[in-house]
């Protein structure tokens, strides 16, 4: 009787939500089946569409299992880099299946889209889930880690985006090889020394705060997933980014219909594509905040902007010579504005512990204003 009452290990399936460990494998099987169709009809653009969806939320809920296993800052770290790397295949794919100057500033407009929808919006959501609804709430955030990142963002866009603006060696907004190489190296000395400096000199600048201010250790947590789910979660993460980002590129033909029929600019559709790719951050974002881990959703949305750019940059600039395309980096008169107004707002954000709606929301309008001037330039 007593070797009948001791409970029987479950599985890592049985443990998670049922939903989130089919929607990466339909999402795959998805890929797969709709990969080489070009124009899908409309109602099989719906479907999916809806799969996309579902596997978006998959992502959440296996990237959060992670988080809760490894701690801060090393889960929103993962997730930061898993998305980049999936971002820049696409980006490749899309590189090697277009041609002319929309080719060739592709990369610059999906980092620059993947900075605005970072440090604003996922920022801004984070902010304001994490803020409540009580009258005169205000959110913790760890200063010192959150200063130290957006630093880092700050140096990284204006290296890679401002500069190649104000060059004199090169036609327009391009760079020479030896400039482009420089910027690649610098880009990776940046984002390795910000890694070591977050997850081992001083990880404790970037781990959440209480509402007293206190650090909250791993002991404060619920005790973590078994290891075997989190390991299980991880091969389902990975397999539900793929199908996030292989599903966004099969809906991009469906978008750029859209896009035309609005009478769009082309340029919106790479917008449209990071929403998606960047959507499970965002939503793991706002789910910090609201759970009161303020500092996971800057976390988030910092070290997404800092991966973005330190491994999308190189790895495109290494490939450039293999693709045979010249990399327009230089950022337009307007973009510079938002890309400044941005950093300037997000400046006074992270200069102090506390944090209020006001912040959050100044940074979702900035985001609105560069959604609408990519609709109306």
């Amino acid at each position: 009787m007593a070797a009948m009452s001791k409970t029987a290990p479950q599985s890592p399936r049985a443990l998670l939500p049922r939903w989130t460990t089919w929607a990466p494998a339909v999402g795959l099987v998805t890929l797969a089946l709709t990969w080489s169709n070009k124009h899908l009809p409309v109602a099989l653009s719906v479907v999916v569409a809806i799969i996309l969806a579902a596997s978006v939320l998959s992502a959440v809920e296996h990237a959060e299992v992670v988080a809760a296993r490894v701690g801060e800052p090393f889960g929103s770290l993962i997730l930061a880099v898993a998305v980049t790397v999936i971002e820049v295949g696409l980006i490749v794919m899309l590189m090697t299946s277009g041609s002319g100057e929309e080719t060739q500033s592709l990369a610059r407009d999906t980092v620059f889209s993947a900075v605005m929808i970072t440090c604003n919006g996922i920022l801004g959501l984070a902010i304001l889930s994490g803020t409540g609804r009580r009258k005169g709430e205000t959110g913790r955030i760890n200063e010192e880690g959150s200063a130290a990142a957006l630093a880092t963002v700050v140096v990284l866009a204006a290296l890679t985006l401002v500069v190649p603006r104000f060059t004199t060696s090169a036609r327009g907004s391009f760079l020479t090889g030896p400039q482009l190489a420089f910027e690649a190296a610098a880009s990776i000395v940046v984002y390795v020394t910000f890694v070591m400096t977050q997850s081992i000199q001083h990880r404790d600048f970037f781990l959440p705060l209480n509402r007293r201010g206190q650090v909250i250790t791993a002991s404060a947590h619920a005790d973590p997933p078994p290891t075997k789910v989190a390991l299980f979660s991880v091969g389902l993460l990975m397999c539900a980014l793929v199908a996030v980002v292989g599903l966004a590129k099969v809906e991009s033909p469906a978008i750029e219909a859209g896009v035309a029929a609005a009478s769009l600019p082309q340029a919106f559709v790479g917008v449209v594509i990071a929403l998606l790719v960047l959507a499970p951050e965002t939503i793991a974002a706002y789910n910090a905040g609201r759970r009161g881990h303020l500092q996971v959703g800057i976390n988030l949305a910092f070290g997404s902007a800092i991966a973005s750019i330190g491994l999308t940059v190189p790895t495109l600039a290494a490939l450039s010579p293999l693709l045979d395309v010249d990399l327009e980096l230089g950022l337009g008169n307007l973009q510079i504005v938002l890309l400044i107004t941005t950093m300037a707002v997000g400046m006074l954000t992270v200069s102090g512990q506390r944090v209020t709606r006001l912040h959050g929301a100044l940074h979702l309008v900035v985001l609105a204003a560069f959604l609408f001037m990519s609709i109306i330039p």
